[in-house]
């Protein structure tokens, strides 16, 4: 498929179904926020809990991103062998009613941490499917002179879900308690009312978007790629297994492949911890600054989520608006590391609110730049029709590192300050990825041509 051609109306395509996504991932946004009120503010609130909740959110992380990274290789071979919008179709219907179902448990007080974990790992499951299905469908729609711009706007749709999910979830979750006030027409007010927190609500939002994202799937036309070697010269049909192991072989014969892979490896073992620490650093660092200024702890952690999301969709729209590097692209990867390990220190020690907003900003904002850059690399490299299998296992080895990280956040999460541990991270960050600037394998991982030369020479049998 070197010489594939995109439908006429491709990019056409591909802007209803980033649309349509973009309304499931907001969904999923809700989720995630109101999860993580649920943990704090109910399950685990008071502050000698602080160790108990530092491993909820590292079960629930754990729970969330085990079965994607470890799932990815045969969820990838699954999409370089089906219909990629089927599966998509299919994942996001049951998606939706695994919401329905977390939903219904809250209202009816019977979830619990083990039970969440168990619901998560089922919704991961799903998302590994879903995401390999998703991520290889718009290189089918897409010329590759537009890759750049749609992978931008792929990026902006992560952050765009990040500013409006805080801010709506938040007020989702406080409709119970203005009910029970009489600030809610009495028709709307008097079942929002008999609901001990408003929690359910947001995540019912969640099942809506995935379901409205299934059923636009049904009118569009994504093409897959059709493979002709599912059967070899005998009539037996190739395993999943090899698929997976064509897909890791591709990656080990072109080695600065490798390089950038092993860069993500360390940059996402640095990076994961954020997610947990985030909320412990508001909840108890923070709150002599944000209990100051009047704030509740929802009302700040929802700000600061907020503002980041904001610097993600400046930077997506930035690099959607300009394109990218057209050459040495891995620059477009490494600086914007090197300053997000930079922002990372300066959390680390922060007391105030507002500065923190103003890193986080900073920070998410450099995501969309490097996320495209290295998604322009690897489709401009890996042929269609083996897309499926190679990204996944990319997948597995850039992310492998993040449940050892969060594993690793449960534990210190209780025992040390994390701000300190934050800007640990951060230092190891800016130490690895300067040292990356001068690495020459890494430097040429553009040189098509080269790459495949290193392949042909490890390929070609020995004399």
């Amino acid at each position: 498929m070197t010489n594939y051609e995109p439908p006429p109306h491709g990019f056409r395509t591909f802007l209803i179904v980033w649309f349509t996504q973009s309304i499931s991932l907001f969904g999923t946004a809700l989720t995630f926020f109101s999860v993580t009120i649920w943990l704090t503010q109910i399950l685990y609130s008071r502050p000698e809990q602080k160790p108990e909740l530092a491993f909820a959110l590292a079960a629930v992380g754990l729970a969330g991103g085990i079965p994607i990274i470890f799932g990815a290789p045969i969820a990838g071979a699954w999409a370089d062998r089906h219909d990629r919008k089927r599966t998509m179709m299919v994942t996001d219907f049951l998606s939706g009613c695994l919401s329905v179902v977390i939903a219904v448990l809250m209202v009816t007080q019977l979830l619990n941490l083990g039970v969440l974990v168990v619901l998560v790992i089922i919704g991961a499951i799903l998302g590994a499917f879903h995401n390999s299905a998703f991520d290889t469908s718009y290189a089918m729609l897409v010329p590759d002179k537009q890759l750049p711009r749609a992978n931008g706007m792929m990026q902006t749709m992560f952050a765009l879900s990040g500013i409006l999910s805080p801010s709506i979830a938040a007020m989702i979750i406080t409709l119970p308690e203005l009910a029970r006030q009489g600030l809610i027409p009495t028709g709307i007010g008097a079942g929002l009312a008999t609901l001990k927190d408003g929690v359910p609500l947001a995540i019912s939002v969640d099942a809506i978007t995935f379901f409205l994202a299934a059923i636009a799937l049904i009118f569009l036309f994504i093409p897959s790629p059709q493979r002709t070697d599912l059967h070899s010269a005998d009539g037996k049909k190739k395993s999943i297994w090899a698929d997976v192991k064509e897909g890791a072989l591709y990656i080990w014969y072109r080695r600065p492949l490798l390089w950038l892979l092993g860069t993500f490896t360390v940059i996402n073992f640095v990076f994961a911890p954020l997610g947990i620490f985030l909320p412990l650093l508001v909840k108890f660092n923070l709150a002599p600054d944000w209990s100051a200024r009047g704030m509740t702890f929802e009302t700040a952690f929802a700000l600061i989520a907020t503002m980041g999301s904001v610097g993600g969709v400046l930077g997506g729209v930035f690099i959607s608006a300009w394109g990218g590097l057209k050459k040495r692209r891995v620059y477009g990867i490494l600086l914007p590391m090197i300053l997000v390990g930079t922002g990372m220190v300066v959390l680390g020690f922060s007391s105030w609110v507002y500065l923190t907003g103003a890193l986080a900003l900073v920070g998410q904002g450099m995501g969309p730049l490097m996320n495209a850059h290295s998604q322009s690399i690897w489709q401009t490299q890996v042929p269609r029709e083996l897309q499926g299998r190679v990204f996944s296992v990319r997948r597995l080895i850039a992310q492998f590192t993040s449940p050892i990280s969060m594993a690793l956040t449960g534990v210190f999460g209780g025992l040390f300050d994390p701000g300190w541990v934050i800007a640990a991270m951060g230092s190891i960050a800016i130490i690895f990825c300067v040292a990356q600037l001068f690495n020459p394998y890494l430097l040429r991982v553009e040189d098509k041509e080269w790459l495949d030369q290193l392949a042909a020479k490890r390929t070609e049998p020995s004399r």
